[in-house]
């Protein structure tokens, strides 16, 4: 008999739900706000009003589209936390509610931890491989950019991490800086397609050890724009592809040179990249590029997997469903790093 769980994610400001057979994504639903186009980045008291009035309609489609009644439901996954607390209380409630009427198992699941273990999600019977433990992984967001080491489902390591701004912050900056629209990531990686990525060069931080650092590459772009734009005040739009294209170099080198380091010191050569800067066709090229080369064998998660999505917290919930770790009711969501290791578990 398969296991239905249904996993909720409300972290930012994607309200998505979705229900998993098993492995098997049924349904994956998602409900973006656009209202915070308009601030050049996500405002948290729109973020938790949008999810009040998403996550219902949401839930129903996700239900609907999987096929099944939610009688049916063995468990309710939900984000417990890193991410804005308002958003993280919306969708903390509900599960809570939902799962205490249904009278099913609550499991409480890290966003982070979610991300990682997307790429688990398989239909059934197929033969599309996935990392072997242990793996390494490099989980990249807006929020996080971290090298960790997996040897469980939930034995989980961090061995490098930035000291300051996360890489996906790194790439919203620049397209901030060129005056490029939120979310500028995308677009960034958009310009730079046709850009020549050795056009400009950029300091890169020399950081011992494998953490990161991305907040001098940023003041080092910007002061770059500065001086030419004084020259000339059409520099940016006359050179946009080419500095998107070398701003992107400059964080994808950055990435993969410490990622190397760690594959080198710890001898795995079972490499992943998890989080919505994992969507940079960049970043998929220098994974792919490596795996050429026989240096790792490369997991790259679908794209409708990089970013926030409900499937990676029902995955998620559905490993904990199976170790019977299910919260008690009583449980509150994080908005940051409660511990680095709880129970060899990592928290954000």
């Amino acid at each position: 008999m398969p296991i239905y769980i249904l996993g909720i994610e409300s972290s930012c400001d994607d309200t998505s739900a979705a229900v998993l057979s098993d492995t098997e994504v049924l349904s994956n639903v998602i409900a973006n706000q656009q209202v915070h186009s308009n601030f050049g980045g996500v405002v948290p008291e729109l973020a938790s009003r949008a999810h009040q009035q998403n996550i219902i309609p949401v839930i129903h489609e996700a239900i609907q589209r999987a096929g099944i009644r939610k009688e049916e439901l063995s468990a309710v996954a939900f984000t417990r936390g890193p991410g804005l607390l308002g958003s993280l209380l919306v969708g903390t409630s509900f599960a809570k509610s939902f799962a205490y009427g249904l009278n099913i198992p609550l499991v409480e699941v890290d966003h982070m931890q979610a991300h990682i273990l997307a790429h688990f999600i398989r239909p059934k019977l197929s033969e599309e491989p996935v990392p072997q433990l242990p793996f390494l992984c490099l989980t990249v967001s807006g929020g996080h950019t971290q090298i960790v080491r997996i040897d469980d489902y939930f034995e989980m390591e961090v061995i490098g991490q930035t000291i300051d701004d996360a890489a996906g912050e790194a790439f919203d900056k620049a397209a901030k800086i060129m005056g490029l629209p939120y979310p500028g990531g995308p677009l960034v990686d958009k310009f730079g397609k046709t850009g020549n990525p050795r056009a400009f060069g950029f300091s890169k931080p020399n950081i011992p050890g494998l953490d990161y650092s991305f907040s001098g590459l940023k003041t080092s772009f910007l002061y770059f724009l500065r001086d030419r734009l004084k020259e000339d005040p059409d520099f940016i739009e006359k050179n946009k592809e080419d500095l998107c294209a070398s701003i992107q170099d400059a964080i994808v080198g950055s990435l993969m040179e410490k990622l190397l380091k760690a594959v080198e010191q710890t001898g795995i050569r079972q490499v992943a990249v998890a989080g919505g800067v994992s969507a940079n066709s960049a970043l998929r090229r220098a994974f792919m590029a490596q795996q050429e080369a026989g240096v790792i064998q490369a997991f790259i998660p679908e794209f409708q997997f990089t970013t926030d999505n409900a499937a990676m917290i029902a995955i998620a919930g559905y490993f904990k469903f199976l170790k019977r770790d299910f919260a008690e009711f009583s449980v509150s969501p994080y908005s940051r790093v409660v511990s680095l290791f709880v129970c060899n578990e990592f928290f954000f």
